[in-house]
């Protein structure tokens, strides 16, 4: 099963890397390169060292506002799920966050923090925190009664139920929404390298877009999308880890 489900990942990615290749060729637009010439365009600027530089800058304020967004995401998600009164209190502040337009926020924030790391860990924060929270939660309330009731049979406290049944067995839909909250976070990164300050990736996406360099603009873009996929794969790889016997959201016997 696991070798099947490989195949057709690979098999996946090789279609849509051919559908590149053949739209750049059509061409469907003179600013589409295809993908051998932007594959070519991120070996060069793998071999001159650009893109790490680039990512050493980019990874900073997305390591920093994921870690905080996670961390203090599945807390509050937490709380907001077990209690009723936190449901009403916090839900609608995460809602709102979630569906308001960042692109408009940003220029606030610049006013109040500046164009500094501070900027970008926040606009990072806003765009994972959100999905992280009403996730974890969402999770927590819908863990089954059942469950719960039977830990309290066995005279379990109040924390043993927390961490022993309801975590894990809202572990799956917590996992979902901190891969969804590091893909928004990924966004959120780009997002504040090209409106706050243009560096890191950001910085090769606007300046390869001025000058017309599109292969180098869309390698850059290319390797977001691979390296959001091998963070997301090593989450994945760490949920089966730690909730080796909770694969159908379930806690084992």
């Amino acid at each position: 099963m696991q070798n099947r489900a490989l195949i057709l990942k690979l098999f996946s990615a090789f279609a849509l890397c051919l559908a590149w290749e053949i739209a750049g060729r059509v061409p469907v637009s003179y600013a589409f390169p295809t993908f051998f010439e932007s594959m070519s365009a991120l070996a060069e600027m793998t071999t001159d060292g650009r893109l790490f530089d680039a990512y050493a800058e980019t990874l900073r304020p997305l390591v920093v506002g994921i870690c905080i967004s996670a961390f203090v995401g599945i807390i509050i998600g937490l709380w907001v799920g077990l209690s009723q009164f936190f449901d009403w209190l916090f839900s609608p502040i995460f809602i709102v966050m979630q569906a308001a337009p960042l692109a408009a926020l940003i220029p606030l924030l610049v006013l109040a923090y500046g164009i500094g790391l501070t900027s970008k860990v926040i606009v990072v924060c806003i765009m994972a925190m959100p999905v992280i929270v009403l996730n974890t939660s969402g999770a927590v309330k819908n863990t089954p009664e059942t469950l719960k009731e039977m830990g309290t049979s066995f005279l379990a406290s109040r924390m043993s139920v927390i961490w022993r049944i309801i975590i894990p067995a809202a572990s799956p839909v917590i996992f979902a929404g901190l891969r969804l909250g590091i893909s928004a976070g990924f966004i959120g990164a780009i997002l504040a390298e090209l409106k706050i300050t243009p560096t890191g990736v950001g910085d090769i996406i606007t300046y390869s877009r001025s000058i017309a360099d599109y292969p180098s603009m869309y390698a850059a873009i290319f390797s977001i999308i691979v390296l959001s996929v091998l963070f997301l794969n090593l989450l994945d790889k760490i949920e089966i880890l730690l909730f080796k016997g909770n694969q159908r959201g379930y806690v084992s016997d």
